[in-house]
């Protein structure tokens, strides 16, 4: 049986001052550190996980999340993958802003659809500036025409999912072979666009999917990658009302 764990980073500085975050660089509160702790501990406390393996973006506060969950594991020295496909969603002009503030300029109808919609995007960054990614240094080699200066969650499914079946489904079989589980620390929109896919999750149905910060999602799958069981690790409970305040925060 293949075994996946996905991890939402915990809560960083701009989630916490409900600032439109996406590609921006940006730590982890104090509250998102002991969120990615207490992460670590209840992969430790699922005996049977033996994970072999990291996935993760190029963004600090995911890196930072794997680091500290990790030390709680006792898995620090683990290989990792880090791929800019598995970022956040790219806002656009909208990343820095403050949401309510936003609202208030455009008016909740518009600043939700961009938000919330499946297939429509913020308006784009400005090519010239600073915020850009072809100016930042861990996208030099990537090709300037797949950087985004906007996404919607339709073009983030379109770089994840190539990504899931090149890099991630690889490293499942092979590690899944020696009884092994692989590990994917990333944001709250790239981890909606592998559940879409894993799940076959239909575009109407994706915006109502929230994903809590720092409860780790676990997957068991057949050797067809066909779901044999999925749920998050510790309480059920927890990771239901934590969903639920992640709804509250998308309501302007």
């Amino acid at each position: 049986m293949l075994d996946l764990v996905l991890l939402r980073h915990g809560e960083s500085v701009w989630n916490a001052e409900n600032l439109f975050t996406g590609w921006i660089d940006v730590e982890l509160s104090p509250r998102g550190e002991d969120e990615a702790v207490a992460a670590g501990r209840l992969m430790a406390a699922e005996a049977d996980l033996d994970l072999r393996l990291l996935h993760t973006s190029v963004l600090v506060r995911a890196i930072a999340t794997a680091e500290l969950a990790l030390r709680e594991v006792g898995r620090s020295w683990l290989p990792v993958r880090r791929d800019w496909r598995l970022n956040e969603r790219h806002y656009g002009a909208l990343q820095g802003l403050n949401k309510k503030e936003t609202a208030a300029q455009h008016g909740e109808e518009q600043v939700h659809l961009w938000r919330r919609s499946y297939d429509v995007p913020p308006p784009p960054t400005p090519s010239d500036d600073p915020g850009n990614p072809g100016n930042d240094p861990r996208y030099r080699d990537v090709d300037s025409g797949d950087l985004p200066l906007t996404e919607c969650l339709a073009d983030v499914v379109k770089r994840v999912v190539p990504y899931w079946e090149r890099a991630i489904v690889p490293d499942l079989r092979a590690e899944g072979a020696k009884g092994g589980a692989v590990l994917v620390v990333a944001h709250g929109n790239s981890i909606r666009a592998l559940r879409k896919h894993i799940e076959a999750i239909p575009d109407a149905d994706i915006p109502d999917l929230e994903i809590p910060t720092g409860i780790p999602f676990r997957y068991h799958f057949d050797e067809d990658l066909s779901v044999v069981s999925s749920r998050y690790l510790g309480n059920p409970e927890e990771a239901l009302a934590a969903a639920e305040s992640v709804r509250r925060q998308s309501q302007l």
